[in-house]
C-alpha cells in the first residue's frame, strides 16, 4: 500500500551551495547533482499528467461534463484535481522533473489553475528531502492553451504574414501570459517543414519552405525566450515527411535531404532563436526511430550543433519504442535505448524512466553517468527559472497571475492585426472591395466560430467534452462581422450554410442557391473544422486521401458558380486544397480568398478585406494545387520534379505559387543590382526597388530566389533565401538590399558535406517563386566544406526613397 508521505515528509536537507545566488550557475548545478541520491536524480528526469489515465491516476485523462458543472465552481475542480493525490505523491516521491498542463487539460479559470499549480508544488517541495520544484510545462501552437487565452492566428497563418518582427511581438506576449501564472516552458514552435499538403498536421507548420519556417521559427522562439519561457522545438526531425501524409508513418527520407530541408529551421532557431529545449518526433527515418537516434540527439544535436539544452519526449514517445516501433523489449528498455541516445526528460508521464531507469542502473543496464547527464541539463534550467533560489516559493511563482486577464484588449490587437496580415487575396477581377446592396453569405465555414481555429487552440481541442461552456471568449463569425461591416452601408445580408464541412449531405444546397439568386454578390466560405485524430478535417490525425474540399464543399461551390451570380470564394482551412476545377469552370470565382485559420480576430479580419477596409498584404507559404491527387508536393522540386510535360500525365503547376498574394493596390519590382561574381566564402549584395504604383497604401513581400545552375546533386530550381515584407504608402517606394553569405548557397553533397561549389546561380527578385530572372552570378575559388557555424539568415535593409 502506499505511504502517505504528506503524513510522513521526509526530513528537509539544510539549505546547500545549489541555493547560493552568488556562485556560478553550473556549480549550483553541480552540487546539487552531488547531493541526489540515484533516486532523486531519476526523478528530476520524470513528469506527471495528474488526472490522466495512463499515467495510473483515475481518470478519463480529461475529465468529464459531470466532472466539472463550470468554472468559478471551485468545490467540484477540487475534486477532480484531487483524485488519485496519492499516485501523484507516489510518482513524486523523490522528486519531479516536470508537471503537466495544468492549465491545458481542463477549463479551469486562471485563479483555479493557479491554485493548482500551488497546490502540486507545494506537494512536491514539503514532502521531498531537497525541495526541487517541478518544472511546469503547456502547449501554445496557437496560444496558450488555457481556457480563456486568446487564440491567435494559426502557424500557418503567422507564415502567411512573411513578419517576423509581428510573430516574435506575439510570441512575447504568449509568453508574459504564460510565465505570470506559473508557466516556465512551452512546447513550441512546430519547425516542421510541410512535404505533402495531405499531412493533417500542416495547419501547425509554418508552411514549406526551410528559409521562412527557421526565419519565423527563429523569432517566435525570441519572443518566448523573452519572456523567460523555454521554447520546446518540435517534431525533431521529420516528421512532416512521412509516407502518404499520415500521421506518425515513417520517413523515406536520406541524410542529404534531412539535412538540406528538414534541420535548418531547427539549427537556426537554436542558433539565432536561443531555444533551450528540443522534442523528438514520433517517427523514424530510414527505420530508426528519433527516441533513440545517437546520431540525431547527441553527435548532431549536442557534438555538431552544441546545444546544451534538454530533450524532451514527446508525449508517450519513450513507451512507442516498445508498442509501436518494435524496436525495444520492454519499457526499461525503451527508457535505457531513449536515455543513451540523449533523451533527457519523458513527458507526459513517467512510464519508462522513474523506478524502471534505477533498477536499470543497478542491474548495470545502463551507466549512472548518462542519468546525470540528463538530470544535469534539466537542473540547470530549473537553475535558470530560479527555481532553487532561497526565495522561490509555490505561491511567489503564481503571484503575477492574480487577476490575470488572458484575453486581454492588447491581446485581441495584436490578434487582429496577425489575422488582417495573414489574408492572403488569391485572384481578384474588381469584384473586392465588395458594393453590392444584397449579399449572400453561404458556406459551412460562414457561421461557424471553430473554423478560425486550430486543432490545438482550447475551443477545439479540449472544449468538445464541455459542449455546456461555449467557447470561453467572444469569437465572432465571419457572418456576424459581414452583416456588421456591410448592414451599416445599407447592403443587405442574406445566409444559408449550405452543407456541413465533412458530411455528404447536400440537402442544403437548394436553400444556398435560392439565397444566390437573390444576392447581388455570394460570399462563399469553404474549408476546415480541425479537431483531432479523426475529429476534425484537419489536425493532428486528420489526414486527407485527397487535396479535394472536404465532404460535398467543392460540389456546393460548383453548384453556386452555376447560378450565374459573382461569387467569391474564401477558403478557410489548415492546408491548401486543390481549387482548379472551380477556378477552370465557365462562372469561375471573381475573387479567392485565404485564410490559414485566423484565429478569434478572423471574422473581424475578412470582413475588413472583404469590405476594403484592409488592404490584404498575405503571402502564400504553402503552394496552392490544381488538381486533388496530381500535386501533393513542394515548390522545393528538383529539375526532374518540376517539369513533367511529355513525361507524366500529371502536371505539378500550381493553381497559386508559393509566395504569391495581390493587393488593393499595386507594385513593381526592378532596378535590380548586384556583383557579377562572389567568391565562395564571400558575401553577395543584391538590391532592388520596389514602389508601390497604385493609389492606396499597402505592403509588398520582396523576395529573393537562387538556384544553382550545375551542382553535383539535384536541386531546387528555385528556393528561396531572403524577403522583407515592405509597407510603402500610394506613390512612394524603397530600396530592398540582400546580404547574402555564400554559406546560404551551399547544400550537402554526395559526401554528405555541406559545401559550397563554385560555378553559376540564377538569381530570381520578385513578388513570388515565380518571380522573373534577375540574372547570374559566378561563385569563384575554391569548393568549400561549410562548418557548423555557417551563415544561416539573410539580413535585408530597406531604405525609403
Amino acid at each position: 500500500m502506499t505511504e502517505n508521505l504528506t503524513e510522513n515528509p521526509p526530513t528537509a536537507e539544510p539549505p546547500g551551495p545549489w541555493q547560493d545566488v552568488t556562485l556560478p550557475l553550473d556549480e549550483r548545478v553541480e552540487a546539487l547533482l552531488r547531493a541526489m541520491t540515484l533516486e532523486e536524480k531519476v526523478a528530476q528526469l520524470g513528469s506527471r499528467w495528474v488526472g490522466n489515465s495512463h499515467g495510473g491516476d483515475a481518470g478519463d485523462g480529461g475529465g468529464s461534463d459531470a466532472q466539472v458543472t463550470g468554472t468559478g465552481n471551485v468545490a467540484p475542480l477540487q475534486d477532480v484535481f484531487s483524485r488519485g493525490a496519492l499516485e501523484f505523491e507516489d510518482a513524486s516521491r523523490h522528486g519531479l522533473g516536470q508537471l503537466t498542463r495544468v492549465y491545458g487539460s481542463r477549463p479551469v479559470t486562471v485563479d483555479e489553475g493557479r491554485a493548482e499549480v500551488v497546490r502540486l508544488q507545494r506537494s512536491i517541495v514539503e514532502r521531498t528531502r531537497l525541495r526541487v520544484p517541478a518544472i511546469v510545462h503547456e502547449e501554445c501552437l496557437t496560444g496558450f492553451t488555457a481556457y480563456g487565452a486568446t487564440c491567435y492566428p494559426a502557424a500557418l497563418g503567422w507564415a502567411a504574414t512573411f513578419h517576423p518582427e509581428l510573430v516574435e511581438e506575439m510570441a512575447a506576449a504568449i509568453g508574459a501570459d504564460m510565465a505570470a501564472v506559473g508557466v516556465h516552458q512551452a512546447l513550441s514552435p512546430v519547425l516542421d517543414v510541410v512535404r505533402d499538403y495531405r499531412w493533417g498536421r500542416v495547419e501547425e507548420t509554418m508552411g514549406e519552405d526551410p528559409h521562412l519556417v527557421a526565419t519565423l521559427g527563429a523569432a517566435y522562439v525570441r519572443g518566448l525566450e523573452s519572456a523567460g519561457i523555454i521554447a520546446t522545438l518540435k517534431h525533431f526531425a521529420g516528421y512532416s515527411a512521412s509516407r502518404a501524409a499520415r500521421n506518425h508513418a515513417p520517413v523515406s527520407m536520406g541524410r542529404r535531404e534531412l539535412r538540406d530541408v528538414v534541420l535548418p529551421p531547427f539549427e537556426a532557431a537554436l542558433r539565432l532563436g536561443g531555444a533551450r529545449s528540443v522534442m523528438n518526433s514520433y517517427t523514424d527515418v530510414d527505420g530508426v526511430p528519433a527516441a533513440s537516434d545517437e546520431w540525431l540527439l547527441d553527435e548532431l544535436l549536442r557534438g555538431e550543433w552544441g546545444f546544451t539544452g534538454t530533450v524532451v519526449s514527446d508525449y508517450s514517445a519513450i513507451a512507442f519504442l516498445e508498442t509501436m516501433h518494435r524496436t525495444a523489449t520492454d519499457p526499461t528498455d525503451a527508457g535505457v535505448q531513449a536515455l543513451t541516445a540523449g533523451l533527457d526528460v519523458e513527458l507526459p508521464d513517467t512510464l519508462c524512466f522513474g523506478d524502471r531507469l534505477v533498477e536499470a542502473v543497478r542491474a548495470g543496464r545502463v551507466a549512472e553517468e548518462l542519468v546525470d547527464r540528463a538530470a544535469r541539463r534539466h537542473l540547470r534550467h530549473k537553475a535558470e527559472l530560479g527555481l532553487l533560489d532561497p526565495g522561490w516559493t509555490p505561491e511567489g511563482s503564481v503571484a503575477a497571475g492574480a487577476g490575470r486577464d488572458l484575453d486581454s484588449p492588447a491581446n485581441r490587437a495584436l490578434a487582429r492585426r496577425l489575422a488582417e496580415e495573414s489574408v492572403v487575396l488569391l485572384a481578384n477581377d474588381g469584384t473586392l472591395p465588395l458594393r453590392a446592396p444584397r449579399i449572400a453569405v453561404v458556406g459551412p465555414c460562414a457561421d461557424d466560430p471553430n473554423t478560425f481555429m486550430g486543432c490545438y487552440a482550447f475551443a477545439n481541442h479540449v472544449l468538445p467534452r464541455y459542449p455546456d461552456l461555449g467557447l470561453g471568449m467572444p469569437v465572432p463569425t465571419l457572418l456576424d462581422e459581414v452583416r456588421e461591416e456591410f448592414t451599416a452601408t445599407g447592403s443587405t445580408v442574406g445566409f444559408a450554410p449550405g452543407c456541413d464541412v465533412r458530411t455528404d449531405d447536400r440537402s442544403g444546397f437548394a436553400e444556398a442557391v435560392r439565397a444566390a439568386q437573390a444576392a447581388d454578390v455570394v460570399v462563399v466560405a469553404v474549408g476546415d473544422r480541425a479537431g483531432m485524430f479523426g475529429a476534425g478535417t484537419s489536425g493532428e490525425g486528420c489526414d486527407a486521401e485527397s487535396l479535394r474540399l472536404p465532404g460535398v464543399q467543392q460540389d456546393l461551390v460548383a453548384e453556386l458558380l452555376g447560378t450565374g451570380r459573382p461569387v467569391v470564394l474564401v477558403v478557410v482551412s489548415g492546408r491548401p486544397y486543390a481549387l482548379g476545377d472551380l477556378l477552370a469552370h465557365e462562372n469561375a470565382p471573381r475573387a479567392v480568398l485565404q485564410a490559414f485559420m485566423p484565429g478569434v480576430e478572423g471574422g473581424t479580419a475578412l470582413a475588413g478585406v472583404l469590405s476594403g477596409r484592409v488592404n490584404p498584404s498575405g503571402k502564400l507559404p504553402v503552394q496552392v494545387p490544381q488538381g486533388p491527387g496530381g500535386q501533393p508536393g513542394t515548390y522545393l522540386a528538383p529539375p526532374l520534379a518540376a517539369d513533367s510535360h511529355g513525361i507524366s500525365n500529371l502536371d505539378p503547376t500550381p493553381a497559386f505559387p508559393f509566395g504569391h498574394g495581390t493587393s488593393y493596390t499595386t507594385f513593381e519590382v526592378g532596378a535590380v543590382e548586384f556583383a557579377a561574381e562572389v567568391a565562395s566564402d564571400g558575401e553577395l549584395l543584391v538590391s532592388a526597388v520596389v514602389r508601390n504604383t497604385g493609389d492606396r497604401d499597402g505592403a509588398e513581400v520582396v523576395q529573393l530566389y537562387t538556384h544553382d545552375v550545375v551542382a553535383r546533386v539535384t536541386r531546387p530550381v528555385r528556393e528561396l533565401t531572403g524577403f522583407a515584407r515592405v509597407p510603402l504608402a500610394a506613390g512612394s517606394s524603397a530600396r530592398v538590399e540582400f546580404r547574402v553569405h555564400a554559406d546560404r548557397l551551399a547544400f550537402t553533397d554526395r559526401s554528405g558535406d555541406r559545401v559550397v561549389d563554385p560555378g553559376q546561380v540564377e538569381l530570381f527578385v520578385g513578388t513570388s517563386a515565380l518571380a522573373p530572372l534577375a540574372g547570374t552570378v559566378e561563385v569563384t575559388g575554391p569548393r568549400r566544406v561549410v562548418g557548423a557555424g555557417r551563415r544561416l539568415d539573410t539580413p535585408v535593409t530597406v531604405t525609403p526613397l
